[in-house]
């Protein structure tokens, strides 16, 4: 494979610096982090189903949205460094554990050595469906990396106009990238696809966090998502969105309503979409966010 690092392009922000001496955007080098690697039962029922999701959360972010929940280790020099061969093995735990999948969060500055990690486990037979959990701003180059390796895409579509994209996430062109990633993951995965069990085995499900004050470009996406794939694409409108105390957008220092998140819905059925998960809201508390706590990074 080719040295990604040496000029990384990994992510939209194309920093091009040597990641092997420095640090791009997203904060990390050649090395993985990550903070925890657990079962997950907080995805939607199809991936997590009763057993949980074998999820890794890796630390950096090529976006980091100013609302972001993940925030300790988005932005933070913590967790802890592990190899290919190491993630090879977590694959396995987190198999001897129940877990239905392997799902990789935050992944896309890592994506060579996840792709390695995989490849790895299939030569010993590993045979779990491994799901690729991101932002949604992403390269289409990086995104075809993954042909052959991820089964199923967990993409966000957070905005829909360059003002929202520029004004949480420095990313006017966040919508640009993420309807051409988008594009490419669903030619990769194909329409869905599940086990005798109602788990999902191949296919896409875009996520997107309804924000306050932001229902109508919510509703902009849903018509983008469903005119464009059908039910090819399934939506999973969340309204877990947490205020926290980092957060400077008057707008956006307050829980979504229930008025806000209802209108979403309707809109969503309206459009004609009805292949797709919504939330309760008990996941609005903020002990949503799980421990980053270093859970399985280095033992089982």
């Amino acid at each position: 494979m080719t040295d990604c690092f040496a000029s990384c392009t990994l992510c939209p922000r194309n920093c091009r610096v040597n990641r092997h001496e420095t640090t791009g955007y997203c904060g990390e080098r050649d090395v993985m982090r990550i903070c925890r690697a657990a079962l997950h039962f907080w995805e939607e029922p199809c991936i997590s189903g009763t057993r949980g999701s074998g999820t890794v959360f890796f630390c950096g972010c090529s976006l980091k949205c100013s609302y972001c929940q993940n925030y300790d280790i988005s932005r933070s020099r913590g967790g802890g460094e592990i190899s290919v061969g190491r993630l090879c093995e977590i694959f396995f735990e987190l198999k001897e554990k129940g877990a239905h999948n392997i799902n990789f969060v935050t992944p896309t500055h890592f994506t060579p050595l996840i792709v390695e990690a995989i490849k790895m486990a299939k030569a010993q037979g590993f045979d779990l469906p491994f799901v690729y959990n991101c932002g949604g701003y992403e390269n289409v180059e990086t995104i075809k990396m993954l042909d052959g390796y991820i089964d199923v895409f967990l993409p966000d579509f957070k905005y829909f106009t360059p003002e929202s994209g520029a004004r949480y996430s420095n990313a006017p062109d966040y919508a640009v990238h993420a309807k051409a990633a988008l594009d490419e993951m669903v030619s990769i995965a194909g329409s869905p696809k599940f086990d005798g069990d109602g788990m999902m085995t191949r296919g896409v499900i875009m996520r997107h966090l309804v924000l306050p004050a932001h229902v109508g470009e919510s509703i902009e996406i849903f018509k983008y998502i469903y005119d464009t794939y059908g039910d090819d694409v399934l939506i999973g409108i969340m309204n877990q969105y947490t205020p926290m105390a980092s957060e400077t957008h008057a707008e956006l220092r307050r829980r979504l309503t229930t008025y806000e998140y209802q209108k979403a819905i309707a809109a969503a059925r309206k459009i004609g979409i009805v292949n797709g998960f919504v939330q309760d809201g008990e996941t609005q508390k903020e002990s949503f966010i799980p421990p980053f706590d270093m859970t399985g990074v280095y033992s089982p």
